[in-house]
């Protein structure tokens, strides 16, 4: 009897023990190398992989320091808090879930970044303003290094893409593109230029410098 009570209690703890570690997320490199940081257990949130921000970083290593970034759909932070961790100037994150914007803002504040301002919107309506109607970005805008990772299948990027010519980008800023691989990428101006392009099971992902026409 008292074996088969025990029993529960321990299954119980190997599935908290592996949600706990599911709920982490791991700084690759730089000035935070190797801190574990907590992340929402939301449905859809998924974090780059680690052998992918390794394959981008290695991409734009030397592009990182100084640079002035974005991560608009945020997430678990990954793709933002690995380039500040690599010395950019600054990063604004932005996701319309005010569960992942807290978070964001708690880890911020733990590893004592204050180069790094949280929005909770969406990346449309935040690119729709111009830069100059949003005091707020007066310092981390025009981005030199801007991320994309959108949720799958919900046709963002072919409408956030066109809107990041509008002022939002640097002369020769780099845009980073996650997009599921069966989906076609959407037309871009002869302004993008495609500089890197892979697949990792069901992701594509690419990297493109953009030059004002």
């Amino acid at each position: 009897m008292n074996a088969r009570s025990r029993a529960p209690k321990k299954l119980d703890h190997a599935t908290n023990k592996s949600k706990q570690q599911r709920a982490k997320l791991r700084i690759i490199s730089g000035q935070w190398r190797s801190r574990m940081l907590p992340i929402p257990e939301l449905e859809g949130l998924r974090p780059t992989p680690d052998r992918v921000r390794e394959t981008l970083f290695n991409w734009i290593n030397t592009y990182v320091p100084g640079a002035k970034c974005a991560d608009l759909f945020c997430g678990s932070g990954a793709l933002g808090l690995e380039a500040l961790s690599r010395s950019a100037k600054s990063c604004v994150f932005v996701d319309a879930s005010r569960v992942v914007t807290q978070q964001m803002q708690q880890n911020l504040a733990t590893l004592g970044c204050k180069d790094a301002l949280t929005l909770n919107q969406d990346a449309l309506s935040l690119l729709k303003l111009p830069i100059e109607a949003q005091p707020n970005l007066a310092d981390k805008a025009p981005f030199d290094l801007v991320f994309i990772d959108p949720p799958f299948r919900k046709s963002w990027v072919e409408n956030i893409l066109p809107l990041l010519e509008q002022g939002w980008l640097a002369e020769g800023a780099l845009v980073y593109l996650e997009m599921e691989k069966e989906t076609p990428l959407p037309s871009i101006t002869q302004s993008w230029d495609l500089l890197k392009e892979k697949t990792a099971g069901q992701l594509t992902y690419r990297l493109f410098q953009v030059y004002r026409d």
